[in-house]
This record gives structure tokens, sequence and C-alpha cells, in this order.
């Protein structure tokens, strides 16, 4: 049966095991529950490893005990916290999975452990995939160090190690649930492979719902994060389609880790049509984002602002998904993320709230795979490039409760005087108010953004296409522009505005 939720997802490392100073209280420990207690997350999904190890005193793996000097101590402070942290909770007769799972329940939350299906301690060489996965490039991910290839799942002591975590997570501990991880390094077999052994998975990920599900007692929720387009899925060895139509999943959660910029555009309505008339909900993933590290020159990371998440979550619910997950809010969460937390759970809170839409980047790495931006994008003279974008809003039929629209393009190598055609679903912008800045503080002389306040001229609900023409350049002035950004804010007023 479908299920309405609300997940947000901690994973266990960045603002908790590390951050801590040993020995870590019991208020300390129950933090990442805490923070998020009394808003619409109703789902807590805390990931119970990284890959070199298991954040709590696990039988069927090993416990983390991060990288060691020679001297047997830790190097990194941030792995020597999660060791002590751990182990002083043990120490007082504590597990530290059963502090949390204990806490989410008082707070009236599920508790789903979140599980990597692409690291194993165990592996020999053999048992890798050998080709790393394209987001190797990305230096917020590869900086970690912790990027290898993958354990492929064509050998059996993989697969066994699999089931063997999951099956202790789902019934030795009083979790709701698990949740399979195959985004982090995909690909579970090498991918000349994959389409190959689409059963070899399928056949695990049943053995695993029938050990999640089937377990003593109250049946277990069993969860899978995915790859975003079925095309993608198939090439990593997952046949997410027919895991649906063997009822093996309760939910299914589509996304990428390259970047962790938000997407207000998802490619998911495949997934959403394919669990249709299943019992499995889908449920929309939320990036904490707006500026990725590492994808762009001169970018620093920056969130999301409230606006831009609540435009990806209108989407979201417009595609038609049973909820939503966020994660990596800017911490410690203050009443903006809870506030935000409590927003998104209600998709009419979302209708008439002020919302920031932006397109995608493209990643060239990620391109590869089948997973493409529209910007950025050069445009020679004589050249004409369209771009499109879905938004949630109805500005047609809400017209008096709008306040503004902006439409806001980023152009680089771009002179004031360009000649240059803008037009929106058909209809030129050559009318509407334009306003110019700098297109950034390192390089202000490198791009700048056009504002056009659309009064005439206005977005539909649903799919719109912008085109952008360069029609010629000044004298003396050769080259071609590129199109860097394009966003749409849409910004309302509690007043009927004057028509």
């Amino acid at each position: 049966m479908k299920k309405q939720r609300i997940l947000y997802f901690n994973d266990a490392r960045h603002y908790y095991l590390f951050v801590h100073e040993p020995p870590m209280s019991l208020e300390e420990a129950w933090r990442p529950i805490d923070e998020i207690a009394g808003t619409s997350v109703n789902t807590f999904v805390y990931g119970v490893e990284r890959g070199d190890g298991l954040f709590y005193p696990s039988r069927a793996g090993r416990m983390f005990e991060g990288s060691m000097l020679e001297t047997g101590g830790h190097e990194f402070t941030y792995e020597w916290r999660t060791v002590k942290n751990m182990q002083g909770l043990i120490d007082r007769g504590l597990d530290p999975l059963t502090v949390l799972i204990d806490r989410a329940h008082a707070k009236g939350m599920e508790f789903i452990a979140s599980l990597r299906m692409h690291s194993y301690l165990g592996l020999k060489d053999e048992h890798r995939v050998p080709t790393a996965e394209p987001w190797a490039s990305n230096p917020s991910i590869a900086g970690s160090g912790l990027l290898f290839n993958g354990a492929d799942h064509s050998h059996k002591e993989v697969r066994e190690h699999n089931l063997a975590v999951a099956g202790e997570l789902a019934r030795d501990y009083a979790t709701d649930g698990v949740e399979l991880d195959f985004i982090f390094t995909a690909h579970s077999f090498p991918r000349e492979e994959a389409r190959d052994k689409l059963d070899v998975m399928t056949n695990l990920v049943e053995e695993i719902s029938e050990t999640v599900r089937g377990r003593p007692g109250s049946p277990g929720i069993l969860g899978a994060r995915v790859l975003p387009t079925e095309e993608m899925c198939l090439n990593a060895g997952h046949d997410v389609r027919d895991w649906l139509d063997k009822g093996l999943l309760d939910y299914v959660l589509p996304m990428t880790y390259d970047p962790f910029r938000l997407d207000c555009d998802p490619p998911i309505e495949w997934l959403v049509e394919a669990a249709q008339d299943t019992d499995t909900s889908v449920y929309g993933f939320l990036h904490p984002y707006y500026q990725s590290e590492g994808v762009r020159r001169f970018i620093e990371v920056q969130h999301a602002t409230p606006a831009m998440v609540r435009a990806a979550a209108a989407n979201n619910y417009k595609k038609g998904v049973d909820g939503l997950c966020a994660w990596f809010l800017k911490w410690p969460l203050g009443d903006d993320q809870r506030g935000l937390l409590t927003q998104i759970g209600d998709p009419d809170l979302l209708e008439e709230s002020d919302k920031h839409y932006f397109l995608r980047w493209r990643s060239d790495t990620m391109a590869t795979v089948g997973w493409d931006g529209q910007v950025p994008q050069p445009i020679e003279v004589g050249e004409k490039s369209s771009f499109t974008f879905e938004i949630a809003d109805d500005p047609i039929g809400n017209a008096r409760r709008i306040r503004q629209l902006l439409l806001r393009i980023k152009l680089d190598n771009s002179a004031r005087d360009d000649q240059i055609t803008y037009t929106l679903n058909g209809d030129s912008l050559n009318e509407e108010q334009v306003v110019s800045s700098y297109g950034g503080q390192i390089a202000p002389y490198q791009a700048r953004w056009l504002e056009f306040r659309l009064r005439k001229v206005t977005p539909r609900q649903g799919l719109n296409e912008l085109t952008i023409s360069l029609d010629g350049r000044p004298d003396g002035l050769d080259g071609s522009i590129t199109v860097e950004d394009v966003e749409l804010l849409v910004e309302y007023t509690p007043y009927p505005t004057e028509v």
C-alpha cells in the first residue's frame, strides 16, 4: 500500500559522529532525531556506513574503525571522534544504533536504516567493478578519498554480505525497515555485463525483500535509492521496473550524487508511471545546494534558499510523487530549516508560496551515462537555442495573487550591444523591462545577469520554452556567448493585485 512520507536522511557522519567531542552525551546522541522532531518529517533515514565500516557493533559486518597510523592511532580528528563516540555509548551499555531507533520511535517517527549496496570490507580486487563511476572526477567526492570501484555482485560473497547486513538491520534491531542505496558507485556489475545480469540483482533484491518484509513480527519496510532514468538503471544492472512489477519494494527514491545540486525538474515521470498500479511509493529527492563546489570555476557551496526548495518540492508533487526526502540542510538546523521541513509536507502550503526555479547544470562526466543538463549552452552568431522548464505554479489562472514574475538569464562573454532575441513560448520579450547586473564577484567582467520583469508575457503552468538567438555582435567582437543559467522567480502577495 502506498504511504505518504516525508523523509529526512542523516549520513551519521558530517553532522553527527564527526562533530561531537567524545564522550558524546545522550542529548548529543539524540540530536539527529530531536532537530527534526515536530516538523512534517515522519520517517528518519540513517546511513549506517560509508564503505569502511558500519556505525554500530555489527555481527554481520565490521564496525567502523577508520584509517589507523602505524602507531595504532588515528590521523584525522573526525575519524577519532567517530570511533570514540560510538565506543563511549557502548561502554555505557548503549548500542549507538538502538539509541537513535528508540529516540525516533519516542518522537513518533519511523526509523529506516540505509545501506550502501556497493561497499564491502571483505572485497578482494576480483570482487570489484573494474570501472570507476563518472562522478569520481567531482572534487567534492573524489577528495574524500573514499571513492573506490564498487562491489561486483556477480560474486556470491558480495551478495551474501549484503543479505546478511540487511537481515541484521531488519531482525536484530527494532528498525522499521531497510533502504538499499544503489547510487554511490552505482554500477553493480562491469558495465559491459550489466544488462546481461539484471536477473542476478533482481534475485538479490527478492531475497532481501523476503528477509526484511518476512521478518518475525511486523513486516519491515524495504526501500531503494535508484538512478533517475530507466536507461541509467538498466545500464547499472538494475531492472527497477521488474522490481516494481514483482512487488519487491515499498518505496523507491530516484536520485544521483553528482552534484549535490537541487533539481527542480527531475525526469522521474517514468518511475511514477511504472509504480502507478502497484503498492510501491515514489518519493522525490531534494538535494541541499544551489551552488555545488567543484562544478564551476569560482563557485563555492551555497545552500538552496527556501524558495528554491519549494519550487523543486512543488514540481515533484505535480509529477505525482507520494512524498519527499530531504538531507544536508544548513546545520545546525534552525527555525528556517525546520519551517521548510514543515512546509514541504503539505502540497497546499506550497501553492501560493514564493518559488525559485532553475535549470539543471550539465556535467560532462554524467552526460556520458545519460544524465545531462541544459546549461551551460554556447550560442554562435546566427544560431538559436531552446530551453525548457516545468513550473508547478499557474501564473495565468492565479494572476491576481502574483506579485512578480522574474525571468533571470545569465550570459557569459556577452556585451551590452549584442543583438539577441528572446522569446517565451513563442512570444517576444523585447517589450519587457530588463535590468542588467554583473554575473559574479570574482570575475564581474566575464558574465552578466539579465532580469526580465514579465508583465506582458506570462509563463504557463507546466512546460515552458525559452528561445535565445544571437543575431549579431558589435563591430570587432567575434566568438560565441554562453547561456550559463536560466531561472524563474514567482513571488506572491497576500492581497490580490489591482488589475
